[in-house]
């Protein structure tokens, strides 16, 4: 008799009850977000699902291999490009051949850095191009990612901003890239301004509202420090997600924030609170301290939920 022997792995993993598991895992696909290469597990009245990477409730996990799916080299799934580590040119035609809708796959050749927040590519397999299309919650982004930042990984975060939206609210997005945050917020909010440097971002945020058949976003190209000097009314919620360099910009956040609004502060961080004195000196309140991915050994991206004082 042979014997089989189930090979398993630590991942991390989503445990959510049994009877929410199949709506979860498809959400989860959708996202490009359920690693497909491990089985879903069971657990008492639970479900863990696997995951690509680490976000919000997840925990370290034993999955077993599922036989059915090829063993993939390390990557992240933008729409229909998957972005590697490493210069792998093989493993890069392993996984085109393994994902029928994905087009491309590249190697990111370093950080996202720059006023502009870009990033350089090299194509290893598949369509040379750098542009896709990403579906998130019912929405369609065009994306570039070597022309404007995109995180896919923050979809979970605008989601819960979005839940938090009051109906009548008066948002600003002071990054908005190509758009994800405001095109979200504006399901509930009144209006939403969406700034961005980067003139190739505006661009692809234009068709994106556009696509979206947003009504009440306003992209404007602008540096997000004369924003106050562009603007005569206030905000009740802002959006900072420029992880690398957003503390520069905190002071004038806080100018144009009406009493009470409040502030969605993104940050690498390498230790908890790292931001709160600043925070605290500029009159706001740390309502909650979040991480929302690991990003390298001892550094992980957070946001803090402000609220601004009188």
């Amino acid at each position: 008799m042979i014997h089989v022997v189930a090979i398993t792995v630590g991942q991390w993993g989503l445990r959510v009850p049994a009877r929410e598991g199949e709506t979860t895992r498809r959400a989860l696909i959708d996202e490009e977000a359920l690693d497909l290469s491990l089985k879903v597990r069971r657990d008492g009245d639970a479900l863990l699902l696997p995951l690509l990477d680490w976000r919000e409730g997840a925990e370290q996990c034993l999955f077993e291999q599922n036989p059915e799916r090829v063993v993939l080299p390390r990557h992240e799934l933008v729409g229909g490009i998957a972005i590697m580590p490493e210069r792998d040119r093989a493993g890069a035609q392993k996984i085109l051949a393994s994902r029928p809708s994905l087009h491309t796959i590249v190697y990111a050749k370093g950080e996202v850095s720059g006023e502009y927040r870009t990033r350089e590519f090299e194509v290893l397999a598949g369509t040379p191009t750098t542009r896709t299309e990403v579906i998130e919650y019912g929405h369609r982004f065009h994306v570039d990612l070597a022309a404007a930042y995109f995180s896919a990984r923050l979809s979970s975060e605008r989601q819960r901003i979005l839940q938090q939206t009051g109906r009548n609210e008066t948002v600003l997005d002071m990054f908005a890239g190509v758009g994800p945050f405001a095109i979200t917020l504006a399901a509930r909010a009144a209006l939403v301004v969406a700034c961005d440097l980067n003139p190739q971002a505006v661009e692809l945020m234009l068709e994106n509202i556009a696509q979206n058949r947003t009504k009440n976003v306003l992209p404007v190209l602008a540096d997000a420090r004369r924003l106050a000097g562009i603007f005569p009314w206030r905000f009740d919620r802002i959006v900072m997600n420029l992880p690398l360099s957003g503390t520069e910009f905190l002071k004038e956040a806080f100018r144009l924030c009406k009493a009470g609004a409040m502030i969605h502060f993104y940050s690498l961080v390498s230790e908890e609170g790292e931001h709160l004195s600043c925070i605290q000196k500029l009159g706001g309140e740390v309502i909650a301290e979040r991480v929302v991915r690991s990003y390298s050994p001892g550094q992980w991206h957070a946001v803090y939920d402000v609220r601004v004082g009188n």
